[in-house]
């Protein structure tokens, strides 16, 4: 009687054991959510794979503010390089937003200006960006929203900002579709940073961001696959560590750039 009680409960759990292997086999060890593209916590120290250097320079006199007006009242054909990432399923239409490509009128030719963001933020922390965020229902269109966040994040006010047109949408990795807004800065104009967002200001030569030799193609591989994004480290000055101006705001120069050399 006890042999057999015995024999039953062990074939019992040898089937339960069983099942349970088989059913470790067919789920997944990480979520959906896991498997998708993972975060690059030091996308510097990743290999270059290849740079625009062998791409057309574009010529001084594209880079005017004059040629700049005269470019965006103009149809174009052109198409802007295609992305690698991966858009994070959210359930829906990706969030609107916008930035503001802010070409700054210098006596040296025009400049950037872009923002180094907080290193507490939850989103792109410590990354180099575009003044600008997501779309509120009180703006009346992507150029009110770049705008308005650029008022809210470094004090620049609208009165000294020259709108010439929208490059094409750009869908970030984490879920946002962004309409860069390009514009011109007329000096003198003061900047307050809003230090709850924004950790640093600065410019970058546009003839700089815009020569596609300093574009370099970057690589994050990983077990499940690879990614490669741009990447336009610039240096203010010698033995200065750079600002390494990377993902998306790359991405939208680049583009820039295609709009520019088309």
């Amino acid at each position: 009687m006890v042999k057999s009680c015995l024999a039953t409960y062990l074939r019992f759990n040898h089937q339960r054991f069983s099942r349970t292997i088989q059913e470790l086999k067919l789920k997944p060890l990480v979520s959906a959510t896991k498997l998708s593209t993972p975060r690059i916590l030091e996308p510097q120290i990743l290999p270059i794979e290849s740079t625009g250097a062998d791409l057309p320079r574009l010529r001084d006199e594209l880079l005017s503010p004059a040629a700049l007006r005269a470019r965006f009242k103009q149809t174009l054909d052109w198409t802007p390089d295609a992305r690698d990432d991966r858009i994070k399923a959210l359930g829906g239409d990706p969030r609107v937003a916008s930035v503001l490509i802010a070409l700054v009128l210098r006596e040296t030719g025009l400049s950037v200006l872009l923002t180094q963001r907080a290193d507490h933020l939850s989103d792109h922390a410590g990354q180099i960006s575009f003044p600008g965020g997501r779309r509120e229902p009180e703006d009346l269109d992507a150029a009110a929203t770049a705008l308005r966040e650029a008022q809210e994040e470094v004090g620049l006010a609208a009165k000294h900002v020259e709108v010439l047109g929208e490059l094409p949408e750009y869908l970030t990795g984490t879920g946002f579709r962004v309409t860069p807004v390009v514009a011109l800065v007329h000096p003198p104009f003061e900047l307050h940073a809003d230090t709850l967002e924004v950790a640093d200001i600065f410019e970058v030569p546009l003839a700089f961001l815009m020569n596609p030799a300093n574009h370099q193609v970057r690589v994050f591989r990983w077990e499940g696959g690879e990614r490669r994004f741009f990447a336009m480290p610039f240096s203010p000055a010698e033995n200065v560590a750079p600002y390494f101006i990377w993902g998306a705001t790359a991405g939208m120069l680049r583009n820039f750039y295609r709009f520019l050399a088309a």
